[in-house]
């Protein structure tokens, strides 16, 4: 698939496939974390499940809207930058089709057993095996070949997210059942009771709040993977931004003054392909490269300034002056056009419309030994959105999915309620076992489709 031609008719049908792909990995995404959002509010009865989905689904797109793209490119930038503009300016075609194969698979598999999965640990580990399948067909040593310091903080706030939201969801629970005396608030919902009004509203809150933070984060991983997709397949319209057009004598002198940077810290495996795009970037004039190719040499000047901002020989003002570099470069790259944002939304949305069922239930009835009431609905809601936007805000990838389902089994036992340990066993193991599945798979499917 690598030796496509740019532009040929496979290229163009492989791509076109990606694009349908990445949509229906993120309506398959609505399957798993929008459904978190909508679960209290159903499971007691405070809305009908159409009209939560679709209340949903409009707060998923203001979300999306006003969320910005910082973590949309923090995961993009987990891959090689050679994997993400190849140097002859072909379609990343394999890249793409491991990606979201790899992806879409396991988000269905565990979807299907009912299992609160993420759909972000889904991404995360089929990019890291994109790289690591990269580092094999290159014959490099995994160390220096993958952007190991971007992973480890993406996983780093993975894994603290779930036990934040545990521990945040509990205590405040603790704090709202010393405050709020109503005994509604406290006891599951049957199919046939009205909610209090006033539950409603907090439930309906709640569920406003988690999906608008949602969409502020989770909707932006699809945002990065949608412009992947576009670029490959309309590289001259897509590949830098159009909104924020180059220009060239600042571009080169950004990048004469990242040379040296890089030449004494960045990594030494890729330093000679970073300091040649430099070079190139320090005297490319407006049509004398083509924009992919501009995009292939911005790419590779970022991976080199984050090694040297990783890199602790380098001095506290070198290192700032590399994160300072990075932000003027990025713009140009690192974009979303409305309709894209716009694209991602609606694909999370019409996901949750059609499989929130299986999740809701499992939310409802299957994490605690009693089924969820409306005050621990409540606080694992309120408690998750502030913790999800918080990061959506700070380019921090965490998974809805994790944090809304550790606030549930936090309010659990700070009720006495217990945890069904089956259920709490299966969505544990789906979370260790999520990213060596998804590794593996995506480095073999890369590396065969090369």
């Amino acid at each position: 698939m690598l030796h496509f031609v740019p532009d040929s008719p496979w290229s163009i049908i492989a791509l076109v496939l990606c694009f349908v792909l990445v949509c229906v990995f993120e309506f398959a995404n609505g399957f798993h974390d929008t459904a978190n959002a909508v679960a209290s509010v159903i499971y007691t009865n405070s809305l009908k499940p159409r009209t939560a989905v679709i209340w949903s689904g409009l707060m998923n797109l203001l979300g999306v809207l006003l969320g910005g793209i910082a973590v949309a490119y923090t995961l993009v930038e987990l891959l090689p930058a050679d994997v993400m503009s190849p140097p002859n300016g072909a379609p990343a075609i394999p890249m793409l089709v491991a990606l979201f194969g790899t992806a879409l698979i396991w988000n269905i598999t565990t979807w299907w057993l009912g299992i609160p999965n993420s759909s972000s640990h889904c991404v995360i580990g089929a990019l890291i095996g994109i790289a690591v399948g990269d580092a094999f067909v290159h014959a490099r040593a995994l160390g220096p070949s993958v952007e190991w310091g971007q992973i480890f903080k993406v996983l780093k706030t993975l894994a603290i997210s779930p036990a934040v939201g545990f521990i945040g969801a509990f205590i405040l629970y603790l704090i709202v059942r010393s405050l709020v005396r109503k005994p509604e608030f406290y006891v599951p919902p049957t199919p046939e009771a009205k909610p209090n009004p006033v539950v409603k509203a907090l439930l309906v809150a709640t569920c406003t709040l988690v999906s608008f933070s949602h969409g502020s984060n989770d909707g932006q991983k699809s945002i990065g993977l949608i412009m992947l997709t576009i670029i490959g397949i309309m590289p001259a319209a897509f590949a830098l931004n159009p909104n924020a057009p180059i220009h060239y004598e600042q571009l080169h002198q950004e990048a004469q003054a990242a040379r040296p940077l890089i030449a004494s810290y960045g990594n030494h495996s890729f330093r000679q392909e970073q300091l040649a795009a430099l070079d190139r970037l320090s005297t490319v004039e407006n049509g004398s490269e083509a924009p992919a190719l501009i995009r292939g040499d911005i790419y590779e000047a970022l991976s080199g300034l984050r090694s040297v901002a990783a890199n602790p020989a380098a001095a506290p003002t070198e290192t700032k002056h590399a994160k300072a570099l990075a932000a003027q470069f990025r713009p140009t790259v690192e974009y979303a056009p409305i309709w894209v944002r716009v694209l991602s939304a609606l694909c999370l949305g019409l996901g949750t419309m059609i499989g929130y069922r299986r999740i809701v239930q499992t939310l409802g009835e299957g994490i605690g030994k009693k089924h969820l009431t409306p005050a621990q609905g409540a606080v694992s809601e309120v408690f998750g959105a502030g913790l999800i936007m918080s990061a959506g805000y700070t380019g921090l990838a965490v998974s809805t999915t994790h944090i809304i389902t550790s606030g549930v089994a936090g309010t659990m036992v700070a009720s006495g309620s217990g945890i069904n340990p089956k259920m709490l066993l299966k969505i544990a193991l789906a979370w260790v076992v999520t990213l060596p599945v998804t590794i593996a798979l995506a480095a073999f499917l890369f590396y065969i489709f090369v």
